[in-house]
């Protein structure tokens, strides 16, 4: 059985390949047939290679393009995906897409502050050109080790002086709380490494509803182990016990239930799952705070319930 609504997989093929930055790939990916669905910034697809984990890759070209592009950094540590892409991707291979899904959605606002770190700049990039077009006020300060490894610098050059580059080998240094108090009005939208994005949160005021950050990584939280809760799956009839060692996504896929999930550590949304009574104790790091309280849906990789009895839309 499975849950949710389908995932609509996407055969697309490589167009093309270019080396943005030292360590850093472009793809430029068209349909096998048809239009790709549309998508908005802060969007991501999921990559979907033979023989590698499925990862999870920003849009970061132009939403009004008929083709999708990401970028993809060589991590040394890969466990395959980035390895994969830099290594075995050629012009004319086919590949399978998922349809993009967007937890980091650019919401409307007179000034923005945009922040990005090394490879964190593929979401910011088409934000950035958005608030240009909307006629908005925004900075990016854009972070990195050096410039010859920080990508797409060049299609940021029309943005003039809204576009700081931060390079630490020219021996300066980012002022996070000096560049968050010189925009005190503004939405802060940050994408980067984990020490960056932990700084921001102590650096907004408000930052609860001014900051929108996304994750390369799950920060690590030591969470109480919490003690057993029930789970019932409304539309399969299930009632089943979570144990404190394990996760609701274990729990549901050892019934049978079929459940999408690439990450399993609260960063990539694949596994949201609509709640339709009870609440959640959410450990994710994708849903902000306004949606948590909301409380209509979880990431069942980490979350929680709060109370005895959780009933799921599954």
């Amino acid at each position: 059985m499975s849950t949710a609504e389908e995932i609509v997989d996407i055969r697309v093929r490589v167009r093309g390949l270019v080396r943005e930055a030292e360590g850093v790939l472009s793809v430029d990916l068209e349909p096998l047939s048809g239009a790709l669905p549309a998508w908005e910034p802060g969007a991501h697809v999921d990559l979907v290679v033979a023989g590698a984990p499925v990862r999870q890759y920003s849009l970061c070209g132009d939403p009004a393009a008929s083709r999708y592009r990401i970028a993809v950094l060589r991590e040394p540590d890969s466990r395959g995906g980035s390895r994969a892409v830099h290594e075995r991707l050629r012009p004319g291979d086919e590949l399978v897409l998922r349809e993009p899904r967007n937890h980091f959605s650019l919401e409307p606002s007179p000034e923005y502050l945009f922040i990005a770190g090394g490879i964190g700049i593929t979401p910011i990039l088409p934000m950035a050109r958005a608030a240009a077009r909307s006629g908005a006020a925004f900075r990016l300060l854009y972070l990195g080790a050096s410039r010859t490894r920080m990508p797409f610098l060049d299609e940021l050059a029309p943005l003039g002086d809204a576009v700081t580059v931060i390079a630490r080998d020219e021996g300066t240094r980012a002022d996070l709380v000096a560049e968050v108090a010189a925009s005190p009005g503004a939405l802060v939208y940050a994408c980067g490494p984990e020490r960056m994005l932990t700084a921001l949160a102590e650096a907004v005021p408000d930052a609860e509803t001014r900051l929108r950050v996304e994750y390369f990584s799950a920060p690590e939280i030591e969470y109480e182990p919490g003690g057993p809760f029930r789970i019932r799956l409304d539309r399969s009839g299930l009632e089943l016990e979570v144990q404190p060692e394990e996760s609701i996504l274990e729990v549901m896929r050892g019934a049978g239930v079929d459940v999408l999930s690439d990450c399993e550590s609260g960063i990539c949304g694949s596994c949201e799952t609509r709640i339709v009574d009870g609440e959640a104790e959410h450990r994710d790091f994708v849903l902000t705070a306004q949606e948590k309280a909301h409380g209509d849906c979880m990431m069942v990789c980490v979350s929680r319930a709060a109370c005895p009895l959780l009933v799921l839309d599954a």
